[in-house]
């Protein structure tokens, strides 16, 4: 078990390669060449059937609530019938496979069968057709696909969606083949008998081959179909074991949430495991109420060797680590590293999990991050050295190359290397748009150095550049910097939010409250709280001033100071593009769909808090 201090033991050494371009550019990359890596995802799953063919591969709870596991033998053997079960239909580069479900271990075989025969896996989002009323963002991708087959859990729960899109012409599999929407059974599918065109199909497999087709989250118009080859999901893996050489040293296990549908849960998290021979228990749960008890219930069982969250996730865990000993202990008993991602952790989070691992341990379990997009499948940036705070986003994996480019006042992050997509599915404008003229991909992320005479020490994460914004005085607001502050400032009762003043005097503040951390402030008994008007609880009001008024006053200027805030009573809807699947808050969309909360914060009108 890795002792206290010895953090930099599990880590690569920590060197960056720093230019300064006469143009006023910066660059940025490791000296250290990426090693050798396969050229298709196969491999690794090859390698581990022969090596340890009984080792546990994926687990999740069955109707029993018992958990059923999958080795990498068994995998080997289903993956195979799939794949040649796909040719059979006649799938292939240019007919993909839809899968409309979520995180499951027949989803996890169909994906890997996809791109075992050279058929791109396009995992799409559950919300697009269980929480959606109009459909339109998987009819929108469901045209732009034009799959051989689309897969779905049961027709009862995706009948909708299905429904919706029963003029694309797919075969249609579930579960269990049930349903006048259906077609067949997965069953059948694993019933084929591979033949010689398997191996054929897996040999002429590259580098270059599309592995999957992942969905942006449309937070900027109607979602887009990034391309991920081999070469691109391979890359990243080998990147991340040099700079985390401890993952090879010791079999990895993780019990996961994120969907594989992003490319965090999907590429990141489960390809880690697939490279290294590790276990992935399939996490059912996730971070909101009546489903985080779920996540509880499997850590109770299942210690992990690293724990991959996002912030929002960290805190509605947190509580029940802090009340249960037990539980806390289990969590903690063979953990290496916490790792977090999709939004910058707020420094209260990071505080509480440090004293949780060391009451457990007695010492600190490293916390890390990474930084990366879809397009880079996803790793870019990595930490890979002891940080004491959050928002450090690491220094560049082996690999890649960062250009950083003076924008508006910030450094806006390009990237180049083998990880970065080469485009996205059948727009050809939208590639060209997305490369700079030296071939860059261009993020829209901002970055700057966490100290500028030591850029080993890595790059902070400063927002996204288009979601900063000018009030009439001309001072630029840096939205994703302030936003953290505030979620920070008034920890535990903010979930998100959203800064207001665009070409405006004052900065406001739309708020999308935290239910847990609302409770937590008023009391579990809070009649405000069980009609969610927030407003009228007068402990979370207090709280809330109070918070804004000491972030205030610290605050070094308008561009930072919050004039007025309002509660919002309804949350943020995925149908408008307000928000993603992870729980990132569209800006923009959120200021268009809510122009009339706008106003009325402006206007002084109900529930507006004057700070």
């Amino acid at each position: 078990m890795l002792q206290q201090g010895a953090s930099a033991s599990i880590f690569a050494p920590v060197e960056v390669v720093f230019t300064e371009r006469d143009d006023g550019c910066h660059l940025l990359e490791s000296p250290f060449a990426l090693g050798p890596y396969p050229g298709k995802i196969g491999e690794f799953l090859y390698h581990w059937a022969e090596r340890e063919p009984d080792a546990c591969f994926l687990a999740e709870r069955g109707a029993d609530g018992k958990w059923r596991r999958l080795s990498y033998g068994e995998a080997l053997i289903k993956v195979e019938a799939l794949g040649q079960s796909l040719i059979n239909r006649g799938l292939n580069a240019e007919r993909p496979v839809m899968i409309l479900s979520g995180n499951s271990i027949e989803t996890a075989l169909l994906t890997l069968a996809a791109m075992h025969v050279g058929v791109p896996a396009a995992p799409v989002s559950p919300a697009y057709s269980l929480m959606s009323r109009d459909y339109v963002r998987l009819k929108h991708v469901c045209d732009l696909l034009r799959p051989g087959l689309i897969y779905a859990a049961s027709a009862e729960t995706f009948g909708g969606a299905l429904a919706a899109v029963r003029d694309s012409g797919a075969e249609v599999i579930s579960a269990d083949g049930a349903g006048e929407l259906v077609d067949g059974a997965l069953s059948e599918l694993l019933a084929t008998v591979p033949g010689p065109e398997l191996r054929v199909r897996y040999a002429q497999v590259g580098p270059d081959t599309v592995g999957k087709i992942l969905f942006t989250s449309g937070s900027t118009g109607l979602p887009k179909g990034v391309i991920n080859t081999q070469r691109m999901l391979c890359s990243n893996q080998q990147a991340i074991a040099q700079a985390w050489p401890f993952i090879e040293q010791e079999r990895p296990i993780i019990v996961d949430w994120l969907p594989w549908h992003h490319t965090f849960g999907g590429n990141h998290n489960f390809n880690l495991m697939l490279r290294n021979g590790g276990a992935l228990y399939i996490d059912q749960g996730k971070p909101m109420p009546g489903l985080i008890e779920e996540s509880v219930k499997n850590l109770r069982e299942i210690s992990p060797t690293l724990y991959f969250n996002v912030p929002g996730g960290f805190q509605a865990l947190l509580p029940y680590l802090e009340g249960d000993e037990a539980l806390r202990d289990m969590f903690f008993r063979r953990l290496k590293l916490i790792f977090y991602a999709a939004a910058s952790l707020p420094q209260t989070l990071w505080e509480r999990l440090e004293k949780l691992s060391i009451a457990s341990l007695g010492y600190k379990v490293p916390m890390v991050s990474a930084w990366g997009a879809t397009e880079t499948a996803p790793l870019v940036t990595i930490v890979h050295y002891p940080i004491d705070r959050a928002g450090v986003i690491g220094v560049p994996a082996p690999g890649c190359q960062l250009k950083l480019v003076p924008q508006m006042g910030k450094w806006e992050i390009r990237v180049k290397g083998p990880n970065v997509t080469p485009g996205y599915w059948k727009n050809s404008d939208q590639t060209r748009q997305a490369f700079d003229e030296e071939g860059y991909y261009k993020i829209g992320d901002a970055v700057r150095l966490a100290d500028p005479t030591m850029p080993e020490k890595g790059v902070v994460f400063d927002g996204r550049i288009g979601e900063n914004f000018k009030l009439t005085s001309g001072t630029w607001v840096h939205v994703g910097e302030l936003r953290l502050k505030l979620i920070e400032a008034a920890a535990p009762v903010i979930q998100d939010c959203v800064i207001t003043g665009h070409d405006r005097d004052e900065l406001g503040v739309l708020v999308f409250p935290s239910e847990a951390g609302c409770r937590h402030v008023a009391g579990e008994t809070g009649a405000a709280l069980q009609d969610k008007s927030l407003w009228s609880c007068e402990a979370v009001v207090n709280h809330l001033r109070r918070a804004l008024q000491e972030h205030n006053r610290n605050s070094g200027g308008n561009s930072n100071r919050i004039s007025r805030c309002l509660i919002l009573t309804q949350p943020p809807s995925l149908d408008a593009g307000e928000i993603t699947d992870k729980g990132y808050i569209n800006q923009a969309r959120v200021l268009e769909c809510r122009a009339e909360l706008v106003e009325q914060l402006y206007a002084d009108g109900e529930g507006v808090l004057r700070l």
